[in-house]
Protein backbone atom coordinates (compact mmCIF):
# COMPACT_ATOMS: atom_id res chain seq x y z
CA UNK A 1 0.00 0.00 0.00
CA UNK A 2 1.23 3.61 -0.94
CA UNK A 3 -0.19 6.77 0.77
CA UNK A 4 -0.03 9.74 -1.04
CA UNK A 5 -1.42 13.70 -0.36
CA UNK A 6 -2.66 15.89 -2.91
CA UNK A 7 -2.88 19.53 -2.37
CA UNK A 8 -5.69 20.16 -4.34
CA UNK A 9 -6.13 23.29 -3.88
CA UNK A 10 -3.72 26.04 -1.61
CA UNK A 11 -5.51 28.95 -1.01
CA UNK A 12 -7.06 31.23 1.69
CA UNK A 13 -10.55 33.00 1.16
CA UNK A 14 -9.19 35.88 -0.75
CA UNK A 15 -6.99 33.75 -3.03
CA UNK A 16 -9.57 31.97 -5.37
CA UNK A 17 -6.53 31.96 -7.74
CA UNK A 18 -4.84 28.94 -5.49
CA UNK A 19 -7.99 27.32 -5.17
CA UNK A 20 -9.79 26.50 -1.85
CA UNK A 21 -7.64 24.94 0.47
CA UNK A 22 -8.00 21.50 -0.24
CA UNK A 23 -6.65 18.10 0.36
CA UNK A 24 -6.54 14.30 -1.14
CA UNK A 25 -5.90 11.15 0.31
CA UNK A 26 -4.85 8.72 -1.97
CA UNK A 27 -4.06 4.96 -1.88
CA UNK A 28 -2.04 3.49 -4.63
CA UNK A 29 -3.08 6.86 -6.53
CA UNK A 30 -7.32 6.14 -6.13
CA UNK A 31 -8.17 9.09 -4.31
CA UNK A 32 -9.44 7.81 -1.07
CA UNK A 33 -10.57 10.80 1.37
CA UNK A 34 -11.60 14.43 0.43
CA UNK A 35 -10.54 17.15 3.08
CA UNK A 36 -12.83 20.09 2.94
CA UNK A 37 -15.14 21.42 -0.11
CA UNK A 38 -14.83 25.12 -0.50
CA UNK A 39 -16.20 27.01 -3.98
CA UNK A 40 -13.43 26.01 -5.76
CA UNK A 41 -12.25 22.69 -4.46
CA UNK A 42 -14.99 20.16 -6.37
CA UNK A 43 -14.13 22.00 -9.39
CA UNK A 44 -10.55 21.20 -9.00
CA UNK A 45 -11.51 17.58 -7.44
CA UNK A 46 -13.40 16.78 -11.05
CA UNK A 47 -10.71 17.87 -13.17
CA UNK A 48 -8.04 15.74 -11.82
CA UNK A 49 -9.88 12.65 -10.83
CA UNK A 50 -12.81 13.06 -12.86
CA UNK A 51 -15.20 11.52 -10.69
CA UNK A 52 -16.71 12.40 -7.18
CA UNK A 53 -14.90 11.96 -4.36
CA UNK A 54 -15.58 8.94 -1.98
CA UNK A 55 -16.08 10.46 1.30
CA UNK A 56 -15.20 14.26 2.47
CA UNK A 57 -14.50 15.18 6.06
CA UNK A 58 -15.48 19.04 7.07
CA UNK A 59 -12.83 20.74 9.06
CA UNK A 60 -14.84 23.70 9.70
CA UNK A 61 -18.05 25.57 8.16
CA UNK A 62 -16.45 28.64 6.77
CA UNK A 63 -17.75 28.87 3.64
CA UNK A 64 -14.04 28.64 1.90
CA UNK A 65 -14.44 24.98 3.27
CA UNK A 66 -18.27 23.71 3.24
CA UNK A 67 -18.66 26.60 -0.04
CA UNK A 68 -18.73 23.49 -2.51
CA UNK A 69 -21.06 21.27 -0.67
CA UNK A 70 -24.36 22.50 -1.95
CA UNK A 71 -23.09 21.79 -5.70
CA UNK A 72 -21.31 17.68 -4.08
CA UNK A 73 -25.24 17.59 -2.82
CA UNK A 74 -26.79 17.79 -6.86
CA UNK A 75 -24.03 15.77 -7.82
CA UNK A 76 -24.50 13.13 -5.49
CA UNK A 77 -28.09 13.24 -6.08
CA UNK A 78 -28.25 12.91 -9.46
CA UNK A 79 -25.72 9.79 -9.54
CA UNK A 80 -27.97 6.97 -8.57
CA UNK A 81 -24.86 4.84 -8.22
CA UNK A 82 -23.60 7.45 -5.44
CA UNK A 83 -27.20 8.80 -3.88
CA UNK A 84 -26.80 8.16 -0.22
CA UNK A 85 -23.45 6.81 0.13
CA UNK A 86 -20.80 9.85 -0.28
CA UNK A 87 -20.14 10.27 3.39
CA UNK A 88 -19.29 12.56 4.84
CA UNK A 89 -17.51 13.14 8.37
CA UNK A 90 -17.59 15.97 10.53
CA UNK A 91 -16.68 16.24 14.72
CA UNK A 92 -20.37 16.23 16.32
CA UNK A 93 -20.03 19.32 17.43
CA UNK A 94 -20.19 20.46 13.80
CA UNK A 95 -22.90 19.11 12.79
CA UNK A 96 -25.76 22.10 13.66
CA UNK A 97 -23.26 24.68 12.22
CA UNK A 98 -23.09 22.11 9.00
CA UNK A 99 -26.63 21.90 8.87
CA UNK A 100 -27.02 25.73 9.41
CA UNK A 101 -24.78 26.67 6.75
CA UNK A 102 -25.53 24.19 4.07
CA UNK A 103 -28.64 22.31 4.83
CA UNK A 104 -31.37 24.09 5.85
CA UNK A 105 -32.38 25.97 2.55
CA UNK A 106 -35.88 24.39 2.21
CA UNK A 107 -36.76 22.09 -0.58
CA UNK A 108 -33.30 21.58 -2.06
CA UNK A 109 -34.68 19.93 -5.23
CA UNK A 110 -37.64 22.02 -7.15
CA UNK A 111 -39.70 19.18 -7.21
CA UNK A 112 -39.31 18.15 -3.76
CA UNK A 113 -39.08 15.12 -2.36
CA UNK A 114 -35.90 15.29 -1.21
CA UNK A 115 -33.74 16.46 1.76
CA UNK A 116 -30.17 17.76 1.74
CA UNK A 117 -28.53 14.59 3.70
CA UNK A 118 -30.68 11.99 1.55
CA UNK A 119 -27.87 12.75 -1.01
CA UNK A 120 -25.17 11.72 2.16
CA UNK A 121 -24.33 9.06 4.48
CA UNK A 122 -23.66 11.70 7.50
CA UNK A 123 -21.17 10.22 9.74
CA UNK A 124 -20.96 12.35 12.67
CA UNK A 125 -17.61 11.43 15.49
CA UNK A 126 -15.71 13.13 18.29
CA UNK A 127 -12.43 11.35 19.14
CA UNK A 128 -11.71 9.73 15.51
CA UNK A 129 -13.39 7.16 12.59
CA UNK A 130 -12.96 4.61 10.44
CA UNK A 131 -12.41 5.06 6.93
CA UNK A 132 -11.61 2.10 4.22
CA UNK A 133 -10.15 0.52 6.80
CA UNK A 134 -8.18 3.03 7.96
CA UNK A 135 -8.76 5.13 11.44
CA UNK A 136 -8.45 8.81 11.45
CA UNK A 137 -7.41 10.66 14.65
CA UNK A 138 -9.90 13.82 14.93
CA UNK A 139 -8.72 16.73 17.66
CA UNK A 140 -9.43 20.33 18.02
CA UNK A 141 -7.47 22.93 16.56
CA UNK A 142 -7.98 26.77 17.15
CA UNK A 143 -9.83 29.26 14.75
CA UNK A 144 -12.05 31.58 15.79
CA UNK A 145 -14.38 30.36 18.56
CA UNK A 146 -13.91 27.37 20.56
CA UNK A 147 -15.24 23.72 19.47
CA UNK A 148 -15.73 24.76 15.50
CA UNK A 149 -12.94 23.28 13.90
CA UNK A 150 -10.97 20.13 14.15
CA UNK A 151 -8.13 19.12 12.25
CA UNK A 152 -7.10 15.27 11.37
CA UNK A 153 -4.33 12.76 11.60
CA UNK A 154 -3.16 9.17 10.00
CA UNK A 155 -1.27 7.88 12.87
CA UNK A 156 2.49 7.92 11.29
CA UNK A 157 1.50 9.18 8.20
CA UNK A 158 -0.28 12.64 8.11
CA UNK A 159 -1.87 15.78 9.90
CA UNK A 160 -3.92 18.03 8.59
CA UNK A 161 -4.51 20.79 10.46
CA UNK A 162 -7.53 23.37 8.99
CA UNK A 163 -7.36 26.47 9.31
CA UNK A 164 -5.52 26.96 13.06
CA UNK A 165 -3.40 29.04 15.35
CA UNK A 166 -0.66 27.31 16.11
CA UNK A 167 -1.33 24.24 18.55
CA UNK A 168 1.86 23.08 19.99
CA UNK A 169 0.25 20.63 22.59
CA UNK A 170 -2.15 18.88 19.91
CA UNK A 171 0.63 18.53 17.47
CA UNK A 172 3.08 17.01 20.13
CA UNK A 173 0.25 14.41 20.60
CA UNK A 174 -1.30 14.16 16.93
CA UNK A 175 2.33 14.37 14.97
CA UNK A 176 4.73 13.29 17.96
CA UNK A 177 5.70 10.13 15.49
CA UNK A 178 7.43 11.66 12.35
CA UNK A 179 4.11 12.14 10.76
CA UNK A 180 3.92 15.21 7.65
CA UNK A 181 2.22 17.78 8.81
CA UNK A 182 0.01 20.09 6.53
CA UNK A 183 -0.30 23.24 8.48
CA UNK A 184 -2.38 26.45 7.81
CA UNK A 185 -0.03 29.29 7.39
CA UNK A 186 0.61 32.66 5.70
CA UNK A 187 3.64 35.26 5.81
CA UNK A 188 1.95 37.09 8.63
CA UNK A 189 -0.56 35.33 11.65
CA UNK A 190 -3.80 36.64 13.01
CA UNK A 191 -6.04 36.07 15.08
CA UNK A 192 -7.39 33.05 13.11
CA UNK A 193 -4.27 31.69 10.98
CA UNK A 194 -0.63 31.08 11.74
CA UNK A 195 2.00 33.31 10.78
CA UNK A 196 5.74 32.29 9.82
CA UNK A 197 6.60 33.85 13.05
CA UNK A 198 3.81 32.13 15.42
CA UNK A 199 5.34 28.59 13.91
CA UNK A 200 8.99 29.88 14.85
CA UNK A 201 7.77 30.71 18.15
CA UNK A 202 6.03 27.93 18.84
CA UNK A 203 7.49 24.53 17.50
CA UNK A 204 10.48 22.45 17.92
CA UNK A 205 13.11 22.77 15.50
CA UNK A 206 12.00 18.81 14.57
CA UNK A 207 8.45 19.52 13.98
CA UNK A 208 9.45 22.62 11.60
CA UNK A 209 11.10 20.24 9.49
CA UNK A 210 7.64 18.41 9.01
CA UNK A 211 5.82 21.57 8.21
CA UNK A 212 4.15 21.77 4.96
CA UNK A 213 2.52 25.12 4.53
CA UNK A 214 -0.85 25.60 2.62
CA UNK A 215 -3.64 27.90 2.93
CA UNK A 216 -1.81 31.42 1.84
CA UNK A 217 -2.62 34.35 0.38
CA UNK A 218 -0.53 34.82 -2.68
CA UNK A 219 2.04 33.42 -5.38
CA UNK A 220 3.99 36.23 -3.39
CA UNK A 221 3.66 35.11 0.04
CA UNK A 222 4.52 31.89 -0.78
CA UNK A 223 7.97 32.92 -2.20
CA UNK A 224 8.77 35.37 0.88
CA UNK A 225 7.66 32.16 2.87
CA UNK A 226 10.26 29.92 0.91
CA UNK A 227 12.86 32.61 0.86
CA UNK A 228 12.52 32.23 5.11
CA UNK A 229 13.55 28.23 4.13
CA UNK A 230 9.78 27.15 4.68
CA UNK A 231 8.22 23.97 2.86
CA UNK A 232 5.32 25.55 1.27
CA UNK A 233 2.94 23.42 -0.78
CA UNK A 234 1.83 23.53 -4.25
CA UNK A 235 -1.51 23.37 -5.81
CA UNK A 236 -1.81 19.71 -7.37
CA UNK A 237 1.21 18.88 -5.83
CA UNK A 238 1.42 15.47 -4.54
CA UNK A 239 3.54 14.12 -1.50
CA UNK A 240 4.57 10.86 -0.83
CA UNK A 241 3.37 9.36 2.91
CA UNK A 242 4.69 7.04 5.30
CA UNK A 243 2.66 4.02 6.09
CA UNK A 244 0.30 4.10 9.16
CA UNK A 245 0.99 3.22 12.30
CA UNK A 246 -2.63 1.79 12.96
CA UNK A 247 -4.84 -0.27 10.16
CA UNK A 248 -7.85 -2.60 10.44
CA UNK A 249 -6.65 -5.59 9.53
CA UNK A 250 -8.87 -8.66 8.52
CA UNK A 251 -9.63 -11.46 10.77
CA UNK A 252 -7.52 -13.64 8.62
CA UNK A 253 -4.30 -10.95 7.98
CA UNK A 254 -2.39 -10.28 10.97
CA UNK A 255 -2.15 -7.04 12.35
CA UNK A 256 0.69 -4.75 11.31
CA UNK A 257 2.66 -2.27 13.37
CA UNK A 258 0.50 -2.39 16.72
CA UNK A 259 -2.55 -2.01 14.95
CA UNK A 260 -5.84 -3.03 17.24
CA UNK A 261 -9.24 -3.90 16.33
CA UNK A 262 -10.95 -0.58 17.33
CA UNK A 263 -9.58 2.60 18.99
Amino acid sequence: MSLGLRFVGVGNANAPELGSACGALERDGVPLLMIDCGPEALSAWLAHYAALPPAVYVTHTHMDHVGGMERLFYQAWFDPARRGRLRVYAHAKLIPLLQARVADFPEPLAEGGANYWDAFQLVPCSRGFWHEGLWFEVFATRHHAPETSYGLALPGSVVWTGDTRPIPEMLGHHAGRGELVAHDCSLQGNPSHSGTDDLAREYPSELRQRLVLYHYGSEAEAAAMQRGGWRVARRGELLALAPPLMRHAPASEPAERGATPGP
